[in-house]
This record gives structure tokens, sequence and C-alpha cells, in this order.
């Protein structure tokens, strides 16, 4: 077990981290199932908000092809926050406590205040990702940009877009992966105890690099639920949930 020490941990009191086996994503997957299974309705209304919310992104972004990459991968990056009342509803679940979509509410009222810090947090950052996305398909995307349908041919089949794919996904995965080890446990810490933004983004970085090779594999099942969730829709309303209860269960295993 990986123990806080020198200055910086004694500065943002950080808690201990722990370190995992490379299967734990699967066993937070297993306990994200039994959270939704035993809050169904509430598990469900938080799905039927995010298919809602994906329909909405797909239905305004599919003329305009760096639009809609960019609020897809924008998806990920907003995630941690939009999941918070799953992480309170398995945070009541473990407790003991009444678990309903409006008791997961009056949670996030308590925890407001670090979730707009943090929530600004990541607007900034996806802001800055839909202009970076309008800058890389200015400077290398060679196709025609008026639609879905020809974008997809100009990227799977012709190979013509081939340098803007590789810009797109080595520029897009470097901002991803900084998010992502900022925010994987950082908001259910923030939904769990008394802690502020900085000390739950550091001690979510340091929970990451602690536990590398795990986390990346837990990114990856994220990143392929969630397409399936995009590509399907109906099937966001139950994959969402999911990963949101089962990232909660990552937070209490990697957190001390």
């Amino acid at each position: 077990m990986d123990k806080p020490h020198g200055a910086l941990d004694r500065h943002f009191q950080l808690p201990q981290v722990r370190r995992v086996d490379s299967g734990r994503p699967f066993a937070w997957l297993r306990r994200g199932w039994a959270d939704m299974r035993d809050n169904l309705p509430a598990s469900m209304s938080y799905g039927l908000l995010f298919a809602a919310a994906g329909s909405f992104i797909l239905g305004y972004a599919t003329g305009l092809p760096h639009l809609f990459t960019a609020a897809i991968s924008g998806f990920f990056l907003v995630g941690p926050v939009a999941a918070a009342g799953l992480y309170e509803i398995s945070r009541r679940h473990d407790r003991g406590e009444p678990a309903s979509f409006v008791d997961s509410l009056r949670g996030l009222s308590t925890h407001a205040d670090h979730l707009l810090y943090f929530g600004a947090f990541l607007a900034f950052v996806l802001l800055g990702w839909e202009r970076l996305s309008a800058i890389l398909f200015a400077s290398f995307y060679p196709g025609d940009a008026s639609g879905l349908g020809s974008f997809f041919l100009n990227v799977f089949l012709t190979g013509a877009s081939a340098s803007f794919v590789v810009w797109y996904l080595i520029i897009g995965g470097a901002i991803a992966a900084v998010v992502f080890a900022l925010s994987a446990v950082s908001v259910p810490m923030l939904m769990d105890r008394d802690t502020d933004v900085v000390t739950a983004m550091v001690a979510s970085a340091r929970a990451v690099g602690v536990n590398f090779g795990t986390m990346a594999l837990w990114a990856l099942i994220i990143v392929v639920l969630i397409a399936v969730g995009f590509a399907t829709m109906a099937g966001m309303i139950v994959l969402l949930p999911l990963l949101g209860h089962a990232s909660w269960h990552a937070y209490k295993d990697l957190v001390e």
C-alpha cells in the first residue's frame, strides 16, 4: 500500500492510495451492476437523461463533422461530473440509506460548490478541445467537411485523411489522458468526504500513477462502453449508469 509522504502530501492532506491487481476493473463492473440492479428506477432515470443528452448531441452535430467529433469526445471529458448523481446513489446504497433519484439530487446539492468548481474546470477543457478540434480540421482535414457521410468516407475508406487522424488521436488522446488522470476518482472523492477540488485531483492522479496498467484497462473499458452506448443509444440507458456505479467502486478500491 502506498502511503502519503513529503511536503506536498502534508499540504494537501492526501489520503493513502492502494495498489490493486489488473483484474479489478471487472470487479468494479460487477459491483456497479449490483448497485444498478438494487436501485434500478433511480439508475435508469440517469440513463434516460444521458440518452437524451446523447441524442441531442448527435442531432445537433450531425451535419458538422468537427462539432460531431468534438462533442462525442467531449462527452468522455464531462462524464465524471455528469455521473455525480450515480456516485451518490452508490454512496447511499453502501451505507444502507435511501437511494432514490430525489435522494441523489439532495446529495448533489450538498456538494454543489465542489462540483461547480470541478465542472468549470472540465467545461474550460471542453471549450479548449472544441477550438483545437476546429484547428485540426482546418489544418489537416483534406476533404469535404460539410456532412458526416463524406467525413466517414474520407476517414475510413479513402485513406486521404491519415495525417488528420494521426494528429487528432495524438492531441485528443493526450488531453483525454490528462483529464482521466485528474478525474478518475476525484468526483466520487468529493461526494464522499470533506475535501477540496485540488486535493481530489492530485489524489486521483496519484491513484492512476500507482495503478497505471489497471487504470489504462479501466479507461479502455470506459471508452468502449460509451462508444457502444452512442452507437446503440438505447444501450446508453444501461451502460452509462453501469459505468457511473462502477466508478464509485473504483474510487472505494483505490483510495483509502
